[in-house]
């Protein structure tokens, strides 16, 4: 890859009826509906290249009344209905579904999802963190005790690749083992956890047949696996087994340019980014984000150096044409759509105002 790829009230009720205090809640919703429909963000999503995917990461967040959704509705209720609404968005076309990470999904949990969303969105997905974290962890997030389905092919297939792809078929996009911060003496011997790697993703069942866009993706939380002298091993492994690079954009892991060397070794293929969080709060300040950045209903901290280098990169891997799926936390400046939407400025060359 080159270097720069990259109305009117109700009536009264009956006299019969005793009228509702004028402080009582609305009626409980059971559907979700989505923000008004604006010419420019429309504009935008038309402007965009074909191959590139926006989106956030999960779709459960009130604050999004006005962006996302028509109003505020509980989180309870975009959690079960939310979706459906989100995927009417113009620029929503993918969505990082992280709750598997918690608990393994159903085939039956992740075709809910497909029906609710258009037959273009396609969903970035990760593996469950009793396959990927190399730690027992208790609740407080503490490594108890060594794990021993750290990595496990069949368990991977079993609780994760095969639901995933048969519950949401053509729509699977990217599914990402994201390996949770590894042990020190796992860390100095590298080389034999990507043996064990190797293994896990050479035994999934073919992607391809059911989802043309589909593609395994390594996420990592330990910077170690971008040493230079360990990168061309990384990359041939990734090569063999068909699998990608997942950018994280973490404040625990390198810069998105200290990310790119590896892409660019694994090129011809396609982009996958997680835009996690603000550097600014550092590799510990998920909370402190979360706390400054919450209902999330605007941006709080621009991260210039990441979206020029985002916009950028990504013009030049879809402009090749390979398909780029990116997905924004809210944590990442405060508030994902309007993230999303600042990606599409830039690579659209419109301004919303």
């Amino acid at each position: 890859m080159q270097d720069d790829l990259f109305g009117d009230p109700p009536s009264p009720p009956p006299a019969a009826s005793a009228p509702p205090p004028a402080s009582a809640p609305r009626q409980r919703a059971t559907e979700v509906a989505p923000a008004a429909s604006d010419p420019l963000m429309q504009a935008l999503a038309a402007a965009l290249p074909p191959h590139v995917r926006l989106g956030t990461s999960s779709w459960t967040y009130p604050g999004w009344a006005g962006l996302v959704w028509d109003r505020e509705y509980p989180d309870a209720l975009l959690s079960r209905e939310g979706l459906r609404a989100y995927g009417q968005h113009p620029l929503m076309r993918t969505v990082s579904v992280d709750r598997g990470f918690y608990r393994p999904l159903t085939q039956d949990q992740y075709a809910r999802f497909a029906a609710q969303v258009p037959d273009d969105f396609r969903f970035v997905v990760k593996a469950p963190s009793h396959v990927t974290d190399a730690l027992v962890r208790g609740e407080d997030g503490r490594g108890l005790q060594p794990n021993p389905a750290f990595l496990d092919a069949a368990l991977a297939t079993q609780d994760f690749v095969a639901p995933a792809l048969a519950g949401l078929g053509h729509k699977v996009g990217a599914l990402v083992f994201q390996l949770s911060p590894m042990p020190r003496h796992l860390l100095h011997n590298l080389p034999l956890v990507l043996q064990r790697l190797r293994k896990l993703l050479l035994a999934q069942p073919a992607l391809a047949p059911t989802a043309p866009d589909g593609v395994l993706a390594l996420e990592v939380r330990d910077p170690e696996w971008l040493d230079p002298a360990f990168m061309p091993e990384l990359a041939a492994v990734l090569r063999e087994t068909g699998a990608t690079w997942c950018l994280c954009l973490h404040a625990k892991m390198p810069r998105l340019a200290d990310q790119l060397p590896l892409l660019r070794l694994l090129w011809p293929g396609p982009m996958v980014c997680r835009w996690n969080l603000n550097p600014l709060h550092g590799a510990y300040g998920y909370e402190d984000a979360q706390r400054e950045y919450s209902p999330y209903d605007r941006i709080h901290d621009v991260d210039d150096e990441t979206r020029a280098l985002l916009v950028k990169t990504i013009a030049g891997i879809a402009g090749a044409g390979q398909n780029v799926f990116v997905t924004i936390s809210n944590k990442a400046e405060g508030c994902a759509p309007l993230s999303a939407r600042a990606l599409a400025e830039g690579l659209s060359g419109l301004r919303a105002p």
